[in-house]
């Protein structure tokens, strides 16, 4: 089962969106999504929430404790 910061490129990816996307979304910069995705940090919870809406997935899913 991914992790957070695999799920978190993973779901990027498959959206079309750039790093410098998600940072406007989240007003972070892209770094701090590079950072996210490597594995370095995490988003605070007011941040997963708007992923999660953003990518349309339950925090679990995002976060990786559960695959659907």
């Amino acid at each position: 089962m991914a992790g957070f910061c695999e799920r978190l490129k993973e779901l990027r990816i498959e959206k079309g969106a750039s790093q410098q996307d998600l940072g406007k979304l989240l007003n972070v910069s892209k770094m701090a999504v590079s950072h996210w995705e490597k594995g370095h940090s995490e988003p605070s919870i007011s941040q997963l929430i708007t992923l999660s809406l953003f990518f349309d997935v339950s925090i679990d899913y995002l976060v990786g404790k559960t695959d659907g």
